[in-house]
């Protein structure tokens, strides 16, 4: 699904934000959200004590307190977009 909505935005030649770096990794512009890969390892972190026989109730919720940005450089070419330098250096991922 990320690809299709990639390749509809370039196609229409429209820069997008996403919550995710996925969408980004598949030709959207920028995201800044939450990393995904993250939450997975909580996640199995928190399975591991449910299997250990902690009780679920008993675990704290828990929220990333790192949010993730991510631009697609090439995106940005064909777009014909300018990527300001301040933000470039506020990336956690550059893909090019």
């Amino acid at each position: 699904m990320s690809e299709q909505i990639g390749a509809i935005a370039l196609e229409k030649r429209l820069p997008t934000v996403f919550g995710y770096r996925e969408h980004v990794v598949h030709g959207g512009l920028v995201s800044y959200g939450v990393d995904l890969r993250w939450c997975y390892r909580r996640a199995g972190y928190f399975v591991d004590k449910i299997l250990r026989g902690a009780h679920p109730g008993d675990l704290p919720i828990e929220f990333p307190s790192k949010l993730w940005l991510a631009v697609n450089l090439k995106t940005a070419k064909a777009l014909d977009v300018a990527v300001p330098p301040g933000l470039l250096a506020r990336t956690d991922e550059v893909i090019e």
